[in-house]
């Protein structure tokens, strides 16, 4: 079976680590998904999921029994080892199950911490060892995006809620704190570069600084919650896929979903008011500190805009900020 790289990922990891490390570990992607295969005991691969994700790449495959599975492969710069750590202390609850373990040659809850410079910073091709995720298999094609907005976001909170659990010990993930601060950074260079930006930016990082000194969660937190990242399931209707993993408060990772669907608002003659609403909403249906959930998702929705600006993704840079300048 050929493992072509669907276009959109290609791109998409062009934007984040630059077309010649992306061609890089292109180029040497048909290998490790073979070694993936190999070390998974008589898989079969049945065909590449398309149009995929913006990071992995996700081959549908089956088992030597016959029970269909999905391969995940993604660049070492994506931690995949920290993804399968989460995935493996939640053991299905809410979320997709790992296989078995041996096959995907990456580590587990100990995984060593990021540095400074965080998960996005390495080469996609600096390290092959992080292997495959065999994952159990879901309906790709089919998230909650496909549902009515309000059942979707109804759907969206009962999912996440059992996420947030307590860490597993000694783990290796980042914090709050960290992953924002690291992230600072490149909003403080987008301020530089356009002063346009520059109020923006300058509210979301002292709603941070304010959030970050009055934290008092620990729980380990999905990192890139949507509704794009919740598949519906053979053995429950929804499962969470994809997390980037790290640990703090709920609000942090509530603050993603606020933003869903942002283009239709943007397109909506109510779109503020619908966007506070949200916030309300949400922070009440999920016993969340309101103002702490609205801190998070300007942060968040500047944040993204940045990068998104930065990756020369204007679209969607002009709409995370939009999103960003009603709150």
């Amino acid at each position: 079976m050929g493992c072509e790289p669907p276009r959109r990922l290609e791109r998409a990891l062009g934007e984040m680590y630059g077309d010649a490390a992306a061609a890089d570990w292109l180029a040497g992607l048909p290998g490790l998904t073979e070694r993936a295969l190999t070390a998974g005991d008589g898989l079969t691969a049945e065909r590449v999921a398309a149009p995929g994700g913006r990071s992995s790449l996700v081959v549908l495959v089956r088992r030597a029994d016959g029970t269909p599975a999905a391969l995940k492969i993604a660049p070492p710069a994506a931690r995949p080892d920290l993804e399968r750590a989460a995935l493996e202390h939640w053991n299905g609850w809410g979320a997709v199950r790992t296989l078995d373990a041996s096959e995907a040659g990456a580590s587990g809850a100990g995984a060593s911490r990021p540095d400074a410079s965080g998960p996005g910073a390495s080469e996609p091709g600096a390290d092959d060892a992080a292997g495959g995720l065999l994952l159990e298999r879901l309906h790709h094609e089919v998230s909650l995006r496909s549902l009515p907005e309000a059942k979707a976001l109804l759907e969206a909170a009962g999912t996440v809620r059992r996420l947030w659990v307590e860490p597993p010990a000694g783990h290796g993930f980042e914090t709050v704190a960290e992953r924002t601060a690291r992230q600072s950074a490149g909003m403080r260079a987008a301020a530089e570069a356009d002063p346009e930006l520059a109020p923006l930016v300058e509210a979301a990082l002292a709603a941070r600084a304010e959030l970050v000194e009055g934290a008092s969660e620990l729980l380990l937190l999905h990192g890139n919650f949507r509704q794009s990242k919740v598949l519906s399931g053979e053995r429950a209707p929804w499962l969470t896929v994809g997390p980037e993993p790290l640990v703090g408060e709920r609000a942090y990772d509530l603050a993603r979903l606020v933003r869903d669907r942002a283009e239709d608002l943007i397109a909506a003659s109510g779109g503020p008011v619908t966007a506070r609403r949200r916030v309300k909403k949400l922070a009440e249906s999920l016993e969340v500190d309101q103002a702490r959930l609205h801190g998070w998702t300007l942060f968040r929705a500047v944040e993204s805009g940045t990068r998104a600006l930065a990756e020369g993704r204007r679209q969607m840079g002009e709409v995370n900020l939009e999103f960003a300048g009603w709150l």
